[in-house]
């Protein structure tokens, strides 16, 4: 009999989720890493801690996304697998996903992406996705349009930094009109999230009349979601970004819709290469847009 039990995460799911996270997500790196790339390490304390504040942050905001797998063999908190999606309005996205290595190819991924394919009821949606077969498979299978990723990484040329005015430090009051630049990029505001992201991020932004832009920048010195009314705008955020990094520096979810982005990259001595897909369905690729791994 199937000792794999899928339901809705629970507050004391939460680390044991966290370290289905940081083993799935380990290997996967391991399994991806290029020639020439550092051996991928484990996730530290600091990250794990800050993914699980992230999922109690959308356990909060929309509980019937949040999906484990448990093997109730192993005691009902093994969790073995993951989905964390989540509504907002007429948009739905997923947020990270994931089965436990010794238990992939069994079926458990495509039962946890059903419900929250269910809980989504027919919503326009995004998502980062991997280049694994079954899962892009059954992506498309569900009615996503799966648009190649870039990312680009290195050390940024510092002589290379223009000069950048016109961005100002972000301020509460700014996500009114950041939601709607949301609304008119990816078809709904990001909502709540802006606000937990004000907590966790830096923000900055350009109020600049008929051409608003924000980028959000973590503690690394990456930009961690980007949107901008126009290209020149979102260049120039994405070099204030960069301006902010220290050392090796990523920027991801690059789609063709978003070869800005590339110019900026290369001008600023990046490497590029490919990552993934971003997975759409019922809307075009955002642009100028850099999508969050998990805000999206």
């Amino acid at each position: 009999m199937d000792s794999v039990r899928v339901r809705p995460l629970r507050s004391d799911d939460l680390p044991s989720a966290e370290r289905a996270s940081a083993i799935t997500f380990l290997e996967a790196d391991r399994r991806g890493r290029r020639v020439g790339e550092p051996e991928p390490r484990p996730r530290p304390a600091a990250a794990s801690r800050q993914w699980i504040d992230r999922m109690r942050h959308f356990r909060t905001e929309d509980p019937g996304g949040c999906w484990v797998a448990v093997d109730e063999s192993e005691g009902d908190d093994g969790v073995i697998g993951f989905a964390i999606s989540q509504n907002r309005g007429p948009f739905w996205f997923l947020a990270t996903y994931g089965v436990l290595p010794g238990h992939q190819a069994k079926g458990i991924g495509r039962r946890l992406i059903d419900a929250t394919l269910a809980h989504a009821d027919g919503r326009q949606g995004m998502f980062s996705s991997t280049v694994h077969p079954g899962a892009t498979r059954r992506y498309r299978l569900a009615g996503f349009s799966l648009h190649p990723q870039m990312r680009m990484v290195g050390t940024v040329d510092r002589a290379t930094l223009p000069a950048i005015t016109g961005l100002h430090e972000g301020r509460d009051d700014d996500i009114d009109w950041m939601n709607h630049l949301d609304r008119r990029l990816r078809g709904s505001g990001h909502g709540p999230d802006h606000a937990y992201m004000r907590r966790t991020l830096r923000l900055v932004v350009s109020r600049a009349y008929g051409r608003p832009g924000y980028v959000y920048i973590d503690d690394r010195g990456r930009a961690a979601l980007l949107a901008a009314a126009h290209p020149a705008t979102a260049q120039d955020l994405l070099w204030e970004a960069l301006a902010a990094s220290s050392g090796d520096t990523l920027v991801n979810c690059i789609t063709p819709a978003n070869e800005w982005a590339v110019d900026v990259g290369l001008a600023a001595r990046l490497d590029i290469g490919q990552e993934g897909y971003l997975a759409l369905r019922a809307m075009p690729p955002p642009a100028p847009y850099l999508a969050s791994g998990h805000f999206l």
